[in-house]
């Protein structure tokens, strides 16, 4: 989920040159806020049992 919000915010602000620290501290927090008070998801499109043949190195299987 980390992964997916910093990709938005890289998208949405960090994309150009923020002349100074101030005005990128402005703009992360008012994306923040939008983005808490639009309340966005994530749609996710399988579950982790459907993940683990696909992706084992990330979604390892323990057996007793």
């Amino acid at each position: 989920m980390a992964e997916i919000e910093l990709s938005v915010f890289g998208n949405r602000c960090l994309k150009r040159r923020i002349g100074d620290e101030a005005v990128l501290k402005r703009e992360v927090a008012a994306l923040e806020h939008e983005r808490n008070e639009a309340g966005a998801i994530i749609d996710w499109r399988f579950s982790t049992q459907d993940a683990r043949p696909k992706l084992q190195h990330v979604y390892p299987s323990y057996t007793d």
